[in-house]
């Protein structure tokens, strides 16, 4: 028909997609209904076959009639060949540092400019338009040299100071540790701001904000004001930390973490602190990182303070305050300016926090010390949402379509960017997101690094089956990734596990963003095929090595089989336990014959980790991997994963501490004098940058690294 002919032109022009093609190759159709609802919720009325061709002809119009795209963005070096500018028009830029230059071959002379943020201007005929341009990097800094590190979930690491769970006192000592051990990097879990209150899902993945973290980190003793404390203040403060000690104990004695219960906790002792003055130095330090956040921070501080007396539903909130530029808003900030400069202050203190722990982790002799995550997206009842709604797509949420392993599809319950929007505002509400966590980092992993590529949309109240790609402008946000991570002098890791676009990979490892490898994903054939195991000589360098991670078992639970029994618990498992099982033991089994093959097995050995672990972890250093993932847990025989996918209520996700093997908490005093850390830094210390010398060779030439080596 031809209504579907020109639905589907707008929905291209829209960059939505009209088919996709499965993990197994087949090509799916996006159903009509799908493309309407998609398009409705990027502004455009397609509800019917009139309303369809209005907006198609308004679509191309409006494209005929820009003299330049929303924004431009390009790489330094690197002209832009599909750059194009219509006959007369006139073009000069205005740098960010106020310097105005005419601009005559763009695809050229664009990419000449310094690296930033600047201003394009045209003129043609008496018109004008002006967009912000981006320059980013060419390529991005990659490690200084080989290096391993620990991949840890901060809230599981309890010390004897902890107040129910790890935090970044914690943390500044871990750093310490880790670097005399030899780790030149920490991989921690989101730290970003929570929705406060109760939390059904306390996911760190499920954030309120991803451009602030969460107050529950903070180490209250640790803060300067705690010092100037009255003793009437000083003595309310004893008190809670004794409460929070009963948490700790709890959680020791092989309870759960109770988030909720430490927040709570360490808010009341944080609005003792909050009457406390602060210093002239650490006022002026306060009023800088103020200034500097702008707007940003005060619409944070506003969400918090609103939903203190509202609830943290924000469209359930009087109409005037669903919106921070609502008529309401300023009279709310007027009434609640306390509560706004608490939140604002305490923003500062982790911030500040956060700083002291990456400088305690370099000042170990780290090279990259923190490496921080950023989640794929935000709840969309928190902060960011309401803070940065115009970026968002009302009525659909991220997810990814039905595939081999998730034949329903999935739905993450998480808004996405609005690709129009983002492009008009010159993607500045995505480089607040970066800058935000970049702030205090080494490194940056981006969770679902192909979001940047495309998203799954998936309409509300449809099944995520029922869905579509959404194609961003991946060059310009590729671009504002680089430009942020370059001024903040931090790598780039991107998560891209799973069903991976054709040439996504090399397009990040041409911009020098690494990659994520897990053992189990890596075989011949790819993970569908899985003719056999990787030899280590056919892993890619441009990545971030790992055995496991926080979705899946841990070592010694896969090399034992135990997650096979943990999902035959809990009623997850689609075929029959006895098929699920022998598959787990071929699968390891093959593993084990490949270590074989390579050298990597020792000898047989007591203690934890165990011989075939530390075999895994020297097939890893056989790898061309520029960075190796360890997971902390697995060096004390942790058999618990931290998450267990497609459960809620039946499995205690996100709130177990690192334990033993028989499921005994283990303190952050204890690791640092357990045997299995340092066995594992002992087979990493001496890891080489590239291949030594008398390297066993491999076919095209270049030499492979024995298992003797390490």
């Amino acid at each position: 028909m031809p209504s579907d002919r020109h639905l589907a032109d707008l929905a291209e022009l829209h960059r939505v997609a009209t088919h996709w093609t499965t993990d197994l190759g087949r090509r799916i159709e996006t159903p009509p209904e799908t493309l309407r609802a998609v398009l409705a919720a990027l502004g455009v009325d397609a509800a019917s076959d009139g309303a369809v061709r209005a907006a198609l002809a308004e679509r191309r119009h409006a494209l005929a009639e820009r003299l330049l795209p929303p924004s431009v963005v390009v790489r330094s070096g690197r002209p832009r060949t599909d750059l194009r500018v219509a006959p007369g028009v006139e073009l000069r830029v205005e740098t960010e540092d106020g310097v105005v230059r005419p601009v005559r071959g763009p695809g050229k002379d664009l990419a000449e400019l310094p690296v930033g943020r600047h201003v394009l201007h045209a003129e043609r005929a008496g018109r004008s338009e002006a967009v912000p341009l981006l320059v980013a990097p060419t390529r991005l800094a990659g490690p200084s040299r080989r290096g391993w590190g620990f991949l840890v979930q901060l809230y599981s690491v309890l010390s004897g100071r902890s107040w129910g769970m790890g935090d970044l006192g914690d943390l500044a000592e871990l750093g310490r540790w880790a670097g005399g051990l030899g780790a030149d990097f920490i991989q921690l879990n989101p730290l970003h701001a929570y929705v406060p209150g109760p939390l059904p899902d306390p996911s760190p993945y499920r954030p309120s904000s991803r451009r602030y973290p969460d107050p529950t980190n903070l180490r209250v003793e640790a803060l300067p004001e705690f010092a100037a404390l009255s003793p009437v203040g000083r003595a309310v403060v004893a008190e809670l930390s004794a409460r929070a000690d009963d948490l700790r104990e709890r959680v020791l004695a092989g309870g759960l973490i109770d988030r909720v219960a430490v927040r709570d906790l360490k808010l009341r002792a944080l609005e003792l602190l909050h009457r406390v003055p602060l210093d002239p130095v650490r006022q002026a330090a306060y009023r800088k990182y103020a200034e500097a956040e702008g707007r940003g921070l005060t619409d944070f501080a506003t969400w918090c303070a609103l939903a203190e007396v509202h609830g943290t539903r924000w469209r359930s909130w009087p109409v005037g305050l669903r919106d921070p530029d609502g008529p309401g808003i300023a009279a709310a900030r007027r009434e609640l300016a306390d509560r706004v400069e608490f939140h604002r202050r305490v923003a500062w203190l982790v911030d500040e926090q956060l700083g002291e722990a990456q400088r305690a982790a370099t000042g170990a002799g780290m090279a990259v010390g923190l490496m921080h995550d950023l989640a794929v997206g935000v709840d969309p009842e928190g902060a960011d949402a309401w803070s940065l709604q115009h970026y968002l797509a009302e009525g659909m949420t991220v997810g990814c379509p039905a595939d081999d392993f998730n034949p329903h599809g999935q739905d993450w319950g998480l808004p996405p960017w609005r690709p129009d929007t983002l492009a008009e505002a010159g993607y500045a509400p995505f480089a607040e997101v970066l800058r935000g966590t970049l702030r205090r980092s080494g490194a940056l992993r981006l969770d679902h690094i192909m979001g940047l590529f495309r998203l799954w949309w998936v309409p509300a109240g449809a099944p995520a089956s029922q869905g579509a790609y959404v194609r961003y402008d991946h060059e310009a946000m590729l671009g504002v990734l680089a430009l942020e991570a370059h001024r903040a002098g931090s790598m780039v890791i991107g998560e891209d596990l799973g069903t991976v676009e054709q040439g996504v990979r090399e397009e990040l490892a041409d911009r020098g963003i690494l990659g994520t490898s897990v053992l189990r994903f890596e075989y011949l054939g790819g993970s569908e095929q899985r003719s056999g195991p990787l030899p280590p000589e056919g892993w890619r360098s441009d990545c971030l090595a790992t055995l496991t991670t926080h979705d899946l078992p841990s070592t010694a639970a896969w090399l034992d089989g135990e997650h096979v029994e943990l999902h035959e618990k809990l009623g997850l498992l689609a075929e029959p336990v006895e098929m699920v099982a022998a598959a787990a033991e071929a699968e390891r089994d093959g593993w084990l014959g490949e270590l074989e093959r390579v050298g990597a097995l020792g000898p047989r050995t007591e203690g934890v980790p165990g011989r075939e672990a530390l075999g895994l972890h020297r097939f890893l250093a056989l790898t061309p991997a520029k960075l190796l993932g360890v997971w902390l847990p697995d060096t004390v025989g942790d058999r618990r994963p931290q998450n267990l996918p497609g459960t809620v209520d039946e499995y205690p996700n996100w709130r177990l501490p690192i334990a033993d093997p028989q499921g005994r908490a283990v303190t952050l005093e204890e690791l640092a004098v357990r045997p299995g850390p340092r066995v594992v830094a002992e087979l990493y210390r001496d890891l080489p940058d590239r291949w030594s010398a008398d390297a066993v060779p491999r076919e095209g030439g270049v030499p492979q690294p024995s298992a003797k080596d390490f």
